[in-house]
């Protein structure tokens, strides 16, 4: 008799992590750390798994992707507000680490993700692009404190700090270009998307570190994973305006960006898009995001053939 396919949720902490099984409704925790994800394996063993599920946590579960995958287990790492808000249309409004790690799994259940491979290269090169954005951020609220401050003591505390900021800006930027450099792929894609009007170093580390999937989506799929297609706001004869949400927004900063610098070069297809887009009478705002998007969908379409940019 064939077993039923098993769904597995896992809420995950610093130190636990909660584990709920279905359609058994089994449940347990075990620590987060090599011991508990021996035992966890170890229970799943020989069983028919469909999926692993857990959320994102910002790098508690980096340990446990990583030993599942090791043990041929299909691990999926979800986005956290897609689960809540599935729960919410459940009418499930308890939370905690029990009943998380069920929701998990009825999410993962109803809603199959995608598995998650970890690649090592491109985390590694996703925390020097966080960390980069960081400091941006930053230097930036520094400034605009010391623009305004009224103690010389404090613009000159200012002063300084941005110094240091500023300093540990521009080695991240360096270790930035020696990742990039050191691995074949990055490099390939770094100076094929180089090409294209608007995109430099920030802008391609960005899309290489934080939209790995680029090259490999349709253009509507990877535009709903920036966060720039538009979606429809319609109902019976309401005709709504079309908007754009959710997607990443780090990538969704850095496209902004490198469109603004391709709307300025001059004769490049992008300003005359823009510029179209104006002449009928859509917001800049409106514009610029139909050029982020455009831009977008170009760049993916070059990593997918792996062609430099042509304005033909």
């Amino acid at each position: 008799m064939t077993q039923e396919a098993l769904v597995v949720g896992i809420d995950v902490s610093k130190d636990t992590l909660d584990v709920a099984i279905l359609p058994t409704g089994e449940s347990f925790s075990v620590p987060n750390k090599g011991k508990g994800w021996g035992k966890l394996i170890r229970r799943l063993a020989g069983k028919p798994v469909a999926v692993v599920a857990f959320e994102a946590t910002g790098g508690y579960e980096r340990g446990l992707l990583k030993a599942l995958n090791a043990a041929r287990l299909p691990a999926a790492r979800v986005n956290p507000s897609r689960v809540r808000d599935f729960a919410k249309a459940t009418g499930t409004l308890a939370k905690n680490d029990r009943l998380d790690a069920r929701m998990i799994a009825r999410f993962a259940a109803s809603l199959p993700p995608r598995p998650t491979e970890p690649d090592p290269a491109v985390e590694a090169l996703a925390e020097l692009v966080n960390v980069r954005r960081q400091l941006s951020e930053e230097i930036t609220r520094v400034a605009n404190q010391a623009e305004h401050a009224l103690s010389a003591l404090v613009k000159r505390i200012a002063r300084r700090r941005i110094g240091s900021l500023q300093a540990d800006l521009k080695l991240v930027e360096q270790e930035i270009a020696k990742a990039i450099a050191a691995d074949p792929r990055f490099a390939d894609k770094d100076v094929l998307m180089r090409t294209a009007p608007g995109v430099g170093a920030v802008t391609s580390a960005t899309l290489l570190a934080l939209l790995p999937e680029l090259g490999q989506l349709a253009n509507r799929p990877v535009a709903s994973l920036v966060g720039v297609a538009p979606f429809d706001h319609d109902s019976g004869k309401l005709k709504g305006q079309r908007c754009i949400w959710g997607g990443r927004q780090p990538v969704r900063d850095a496209l902004y960006m490198a469109a603004l610098g391709a709307i300025r070069t001059r004769h490049s297809i992008f300003r005359a898009c823009y510029q179209r887009l104006i002449a009928k009478g859509k917001r800049p705002k409106v514009a610029i995001v139909a050029v982020m998007r455009k831009l977008l969908t170009t760049l993916n379409a070059m990593l997918r053939d792996t062609r430099a940019w042509s304005p033909a």
